[in-house]
Order: structure tokens, then C-alpha cells, then sequence
């Protein structure tokens, strides 16, 4: 089955208006007769809570640096235009999607470029959602067993409680991270099953977010933080390019495109997903401006990639070690729960490619837990077996990840099956591909020159 082949909004009634048969029996006769049909549709902020927590990632964690390359001015600047621009290239998907009558992103990839289109889509998502996947279980291994690079070792959270033992190293916590924490929430059939995980995981953002900003504040009256920088730092053709460099970074913050028809299709209205997305778009666009700009105030020119790296020092302040430590555990046990949220499409496009003809993925329960316990595997092994994924994020986030931002939903505007796109929309998705491609091949040139040079990320 693809996620093509879901039914069409518009072939579904409204759950709640649903006629009654009085001569039903009042117990099904199948088991399979009960179903999805008992489920009466997602709540507003249910939606909401889901659509957030898919934005709301890793991503967070590499925006105060990108304030250390842009400054404070044009870094909260390109925060603000990406969000803009992430609204209307989703807007888009919608509008093409009501009148295509299809249900999901590869459906409408499908309706727009045939076959060929929709497998595209599904490979961008299998590549994005692998490869960001991977990377939150190698910062969970990081945060709870510590990591050590260039001849130094960062303790982790259960080392720096417990000590160093055989069940806090690093493979054995993911292992049971994996088992009793990923396995459970994986086995959901529908997303909004995992509303309530979803409001938690943004709970502990805004966690993560209060005690940077009063440690932040703290410093600020006690006097020992500089003036941050306003704008980027260029004194050379290599310091201008390196600021494109932020855009993969953006990106791949902002990516939720492959799960807005998924939550739109369990809504109970589905006039609320354009406000569902308003509302998730302003409250993370909110979060990461708060969190670039205190970030980068409190660590200044010494902020890291991986601003978590930035709390396993002395922050200078009273309870300095129980803030850290409440600050690497918050993010970790965040990352735990957007896990499930990203691999439930990943999931079903995975279905979609190697089973395209097959039944019905939710009614196939032999097919949904293969594909689900392969996929964990793979996930556990690439994260115990990969020493250090950010370069590769990097580059996933320059492809496959501005693919299905931008690029895919500025192509299906342009090909304009239906005859509905205006002048305005052709234009300014000729601007997003335009942006895209340049500022992404610029983004890989300047970290491809830099691996090869073995010169530090421009960032760090």
C-alpha cells in the first residue's frame, strides 16, 4: 500500500454526523469489522501538539550557532523568513491536494509527476527520516554514556551520577532505550495515538528553553556576558560563503511536510489543518527564536554545532551541575518522544515502496511489525556503528530533507496538473528553487572544501 492509496478525504463523512442503523447488532460480527471507523477524529490540539513535535527536533539544538555565523539581526531574521516560506510551500501541497482529491504527499507527487514522482517522494522521506532518526538516537547515546572525541571524553548523565559500569555504556542504554522506549511508541497504528507524548515532548522543549533563558538572565545581571554580535563577521569571499552553510541547518529544521496529510487526514474538520499549521508554525518559530538568542548569549563565540555540547561546564552560576544535568536530560527524553512522530512516515512510505499493491498497512498486522522491527535495526545499528552523523546530517539536510520543503512542492505549483496556480505562486516558486539549489550547493562546496582541507566546520 502507498500512502497514495489512503481514501479521500472527501469520500469520508464526518464521524460525528454518522447515521445509525437500528437494526445493527450492537456487536460486530467480524473482528475486523471494528476498526478505525470507532475513532471519531483528532482534536485541534491534539493536531497541533503532533504537527510541533515533528518541526521541534534535533535541528533546535544547531540554531544558536547559526546566530554565531549570521548574528543575532539576520540569524532571527532567516527564522522568521523560513517560517513564512515553510507555511506557503505547505499552503500549497494543501490547496493542489483538495483539488487532486489526495490524501497524501506521494499521492499528490503520484497525481503530479506519475510513478516516477511518487517514489521520489518516498525515497526523500526513507533518506531525511533515516538519516534524522539516527542522529537522535546518537545524541541520546551522547547524552545518557557520554561520547569522546579528539582525545577528550564528555561524561554522560548516568556516568556522571553512577560512575563508569557496564550498564550505563553506551551500546547496553541504547539497547534499552530501544526495547523499552522506541519499540512501545513505534507500535501505534495511528498518529494521533501519540498526541499526548507529542504535548509532553514539547513540554520538555519549553523546559529545556526556561532554564537556558533564567541561566541566561542570571549572567546577564550578574554582568558576564558580552554584547553579542548583530551581524555576520565577512572578510573574505570564504567567510560569505560560509553563510549559506546555515541553510541546510534551517531546512532541515523546519521540515514537517511529510506529516501534514497524515495528521490532516485523522482531523475530524479538515478546514482546521491551515490553522493547525498556523498555530504549530508560530509556536516553534517562537521557541527557536528564544532559544537562538539566549543560546548564543550565554556561550557567545564559543557556542558549538551541538549547543547541548555547550552544558558539560561550568556554567559560572550556583547549581551549575544540576542544571546541566536537567538540561541534557530534558532534551534526551524530547528526542525519545519526537522518535515516534518521525518514523511514523518514514514507516509508512517504506510500506509504500516495497508493497505498493498490498492491503491496507493498519489491517496487515505480520507487515506492520516486519517493517517496524527493520527499521528499529537498522536505526539501533546505524547509531551504535556511525562514530559521527553531523557531517552526513549536514548533507542530507542540503538534499534530501530541501527536497521535500521546497523543491517537490514548487515543482507540483509548476506543473499545475489542475490549472489553479497564480502568477504569484509561479513566482515565488521559481524564488524557492532558485534559493534552494544555490544555497544548498553552497552549503555542501563549503563543507565538501572543508572535510577535504580537514579544516573545522565553520561553526565551531
Amino acid at each position: 500500500m502507498t500512502v497514495g492509496n489512503i481514501a479521500s478525504k472527501k469520500e469520508r463523512k464526518s464521524r460525528r454526523n454518522k447515521p445509525v442503523d437500528e437494526n445493527a447488532p450492537l456487536l460486530p460480527k467480524r473482528q475486523e469489522d471494528v476498526g478505525f471507523d470507532e475513532f471519531n477524529g483528532a482534536s485541534f490540539t491534539g493536531a497541533v501538539f503532533n504537527l510541533s513535535t515533528t518541526i521541534v527536533g534535533a535541528g533546535i539544538m544547531a540554531l544558536p550557532a547559526i546566530m554565531k555565523v549570521l548574528g543575532l539581526v539576520l540569524g532571527v531574521a532567516l527564522i522568521i523568513f523560513m517560517a513564512f516560506l515553510t507555511e506557503a510551500s505547505i499552503e500549497m501541497l494543501l490547496r493542489f491536494s483538495r483539488v487532486g482529491k489526495c490524501a497524501s504527499y506521494g499521492g499528490l507527487m503520484g497525481d503530479a509527476f506519475g510513478k516516477t514522482g511518487r517514489i521520489m517522494l518516498q525515497v526523500a522521506v526513507l533518506i531525511n527520516n533515516i538519516g534524522v532518526l539516527i542522529v537522535y538516537m546518537i545524541i541520546i547515546g551522547d547524552v545518557l554514556s557520554g561520547t569522546s572525541s579528539s582525545g577528550s571524553h564528555h561524561a554522560g548523565v548516568l556516568e556522571g551520577w553512577f560512575g563508569e559500569h557496564w550498564w550505563n555504556a553506551r551500546a547496553f542504554v541504547l539497547l534499552v532505550t530501544t526495547l523499552f522506549v522506541f519499540s512501545p511508541l513505534a507500535c501505534f497504528k495511528r498518529i494521533d495515538s501519540l498526541s499526548y507524548t507529542s504535548a509532553l515532548s514539547v513540554a520538555l522543549a519549553v523546559v529545556f528553553l526556561v532554564i537556558t533563558v533564567g541561566i541566561t538572565i542570571v549572567k546577564l545581571i550578574n554582568g558576564s556576558i558580552a554584547m553579542p554580535r548583530l551581524m555576520p563577521n565577512v572578510t573574505d569571499m570564504t567567510s560569505f560563503w560560509n553563510l549559506f552553510t546555515t541553510v541546510p541547518v534551517l531546512v532541515t529544521a523546519y521540515i514537517c511536510h511529510y506529516n501534514v496529510h497524515s495528521i490532516d487526514n485523522e482531523l475530524e474538520d479538515s478546514a482546521q489543518i491551515k490553522p493547525v499549521v498556523r498555530t504549530a508554525l508560530a509556536l516553534c518559530s517562537s521557541v527557536y527564536i528564544m532559544t537562538s538568542i539566549f543560546g548564543f548569549l550565554l556561550f557567545g563565540d564559543a557556542t558549538l554545532d551541538d549547543v547541548l555540547a555547550n552544558f558539560d561546564t561550568n556554567l559560572g552560576i550556583p547549581y551549575s551541575s544540576l542544571l546541566n544535568d536537567a538540561v541534557r536530560v530534558s532534551y534526551a527524553a524530547h528526542l525519545m518522544l519526537v522518535f515516534p512522530i518521525v518514523f511514523f512516515p518514514l514507516r509508512l512510505n517504506l510500506d509504500g515502496l516495497i508493497f505498493p499493491s498490498a492491503q491496507p498497512f493498519h489491517q496487515a498486522n505480520m507487515r506492520f511489525a516486519l517493517v517496524t522491527i527493520g527499521l528499529i535495526v537498522l536505526i539501533f545499528l546505524g547509531a551504535n556503528f556511525i562514530p559521527s552523523i553531523w557531517d552526513a546530517f549536514q548533507f542530507t539536510g542540503a538534499t534530501a530533507a530541501v527536497c521535500l520543503g521546497f523543491i517537490f512542492p514548487a515543482s507540483i505549483t509548476l506543473r499545475d496538473r489542475h490549472n489553479i496556480a497564480t502568477k504569484r505562486d509561479k513566482i515565488l516558486c521559481v524564488f524557492m528553487i532558485v534559493l534552494a539549489v544555490f544555497s544548498n550547493a553552497m552549503a555542501i562546496y563549503s563543507d565538501a572544501y572543508a572535510l577535504i582541507k580537514k579544516n573545522p566546520s565553520p561553526r565551531e
